[in-house]
C-alpha cells in the first residue's frame, strides 16, 4: 500500500499508463517511454518504484496492469486535466497552449483550487452571456 502520494513524475506517469490502457488494452514500457520521450530505462526505474509503492503491478517483458491505488491516482490526476482544459477552452485558448500550461500547473493546484476552476467553468457554461460579456471586455482592454 503506498505510504506517501506519488511524486509529480510518478503521477505523470500513472497518468500516461492509465491513457495507453485505455487507448490499446495495454501499457508496455516501451509505449510508455516513447509516447513521454525518455528511455526506457528511465521507465523501467519509474515502474519498478511504482510497482513498489503498491501503484501497479509489472511482470518484466510483459504488460503493467494498474492495481486500485494507481487507478486511483490515474483517475484524478486525469479528472483534473479534462477540469482545466475544459476551463481554458473556454476562453478559446488552442489545444496547444493548453497542454502546455495544464502540464506546468497542475500539479501544483490543490484539490480546492481545482474545485473552484470546475466551479467557474459551469458558472460560465451555465452563464454564456457573462462568458460572452467577460470575453469582449478583455478583447477591449488589451
Amino acid at each position: 500500500m503506498p505510504q506517501s502520494p506519488p511524486s509529480q513524475s510518478a503521477e505523470d506517469y500513472l497518468e500516461r499508463i492509465h491513457e495507453l490502457i485505455e487507448q490499446k488494452g495495454y501499457a508496455r514500457v516501451v509505449d510508455i517511454a516513447s509516447s513521454l520521450g525518455v528511455k526506457q530505462a528511465s521507465v523501467t526505474s519509474m515502474v519498478q518504484k511504482l510497482a513498489e509503492a503498491g501503484y501497479l503491478n509489472y511482470e518484466k517483458y510483459r504488460g503493467l496492469i494498474l492495481t486500485k491505488q494507481g487507478l486511483a491516482v490515474a483517475c484524478k490526476i486525469q479528472k483534473r486535466h479534462e477540469t482545466l482544459s475544459r476551463f481554458f477552452s473556454l476562453f478559446g485558448l488552442d489545444a496547444a497552449t493548453q497542454k502546455t500550461d495544464i502540464e506546468g500547473i497542475e500539479h501544483h493546484l490543490s484539490r480546492d483550487t481545482v474545485k473552484v476552476i470546475a466551479d467557474l467553468a459551469q458558472f460560465f457554461e451555465d452563464h454564456p452571456k457573462t462568458l460572452k460579456l467577460f470575453l469582449k471586455s478583455r478583447k477591449g482592454g488589451s
